[in-house]
């Protein structure tokens, strides 16, 4: 099986599974101070987006320099992959889970929908598909800005803890 993967070069999948459920942990502990410093000077919508990309940012800087012992032991870029894959996955998840938990979420797609489209008649049963439209665009920015910054982070956040040569 390790043939298949290229070789047994990389992290344990327990490394790279606390790795990435640290950088989630963090995310939510880093994050709520940061919406609700930014949420006064530029409103809820982009006081969030910002707090949450200067959350997942410093998250993955931090997991980076923690597990950094670990990270420079194996393939490098490929142990970083794999934490930004899998916290990217995690995130995806709590996004689709956040819609769902909150019950003005259709409301809320359906205000900002006629708000874009002033006058446009929608039928009952298409609010299902606009809803859902909306649900994978706000995972899939979700997933690209944790793949994208996590990557960076956790390089960045290695390269402060480079290991000690013997």
């Amino acid at each position: 099986m390790l043939i298949l993967f290229g070789g047994g070069d990389w992290l344990k999948f327990g490394d790279v599974v606390m790795a990435a459920a640290s950088a989630m942990v963090i995310v939510v502990l880093v994050g709520f101070p940061l919406h609700l410093v930014l949420v006064s000077p530029l409103g809820y919508y982009w006081g969030a987006f910002v707090g949450s990309i200067i959350a997942i940012l410093i998250s993955a800087v931090i997991v980076g320099y923690v597990c950094a012992g670990k990270i420079w032991e194996k393939d490098r870029m490929r142990a970083i992959g794999e934490i930004a894959v899998l916290a990217a996955v995690l995130m995806g998840f709590a996004v689709m889970i956040e819609a769902a938990a909150f019950p003005h979420w259709g409301s809320w797609v359906q205000d900002q929908y006629k708000a874009e489209n002033p006058g446009v008649v929608v039928a009952e049963s298409d609010w299902y598909y606009i809803e859902g439209i909306m649900l994978g665009m706000r995972v899939f920015i979700s997933v690209v800005l944790v793949l994208v910054l996590g990557f960076v982070g956790v390089y960045v956040g290695s390269m402060f803890k480079k290991p000690v040569k013997s």
